[in-house]
């Protein structure tokens, strides 16, 4: 188990991330029949003895958007902020390289606690050191869905992974991140402890957010 995430728990079982994927709704989202789920994850469950392997669907089949409000804390769904409308625009980009496939599996999840009150630019070089790559934010909605503990106060996550390239090549100072609304400003004091999907810049420090990350991905 990664040392940092300490207070997560196991994922659970493959065929149980199957299943849940499918109670929520997401074959139906992605266009991938209940049984091909099922049996995608079937063919890995030998190797998923760690319990740090996550069932993703790829993003062009499920995108951010679609997944969000599928997150839930306190009974209340997740949402994504209003000023990121374009939030399936934020793909993956540099080292992260997500199979071309519509099921994949990705290994060794870690929250990056250790990593809180570090920069997105700080923390993307130590995670390469560490021969791990940045969660995207699809990745970190599954994660979530699959272990809602995974959001804690003070102790949530950005996903560098995903990045908005804009029209002239440069990215976008903003940053994906989750976390656990406080209903205040925008998001409405109905929002108050539901998971949100936001953004932060590129360059300041959070002292509740870590990096979430992998040691790899496979189809």
């Amino acid at each position: 188990m990664p040392e940092s995430s300490s207070t997560v728990t196991a994922l659970p079982p493959l065929a149980a991330q199957a299943q849940r994927l499918i109670e929520l709704g997401v074959h139906e989202i992605s266009g991938i029949p209940a049984d091909e789920l099922r049996a995608f994850a079937d063919k890995f469950t030998d190797g998923d003895a760690d319990g740090y392997t996550l069932l993703a669907v790829h993003p062009d089949r499920a995108p951010a958007s679609a997944l969000a409000p599928l997150l839930r804390r306190d009974d209340k769904p997740g949402f994504v902020v209003v000023d990121m409308p374009d939030v399936d625009d934020f793909a993956p980009v540099g080292a992260v390289e997500v199979p071309e496939a519509p099921l994949y599996l990705v290994s060794g999840i870690d929250r990056g606690d250790h990593m809180s009150n570090w920069s997105p630019e700080e923390a993307l070089p130590a995670l390469t050191k560490e021969d791990r790559t940045p969660l995207t934010l699809s990745e970190g909605i599954h994660w979530v869905l699959q272990q809602p503990a995974a959001l804690e106060r003070n102790l949530c996550f950005m996903t560098i992974g995903s990045r908005l390239r804009k029209a002239k090549g440069d990215f976008d100072a903003r940053t994906p991140a989750i976390w656990i609304s406080n209903g205040t400003g925008r998001d409405g004091r109905e929002r108050r402890n539901a998971p949100k999907v936001g953004w932060c810049w590129w360059n300041n420090r959070h002292t509740w957010l870590g990096f979430a990350s992998t040691t790899g991905r496979t189809s």
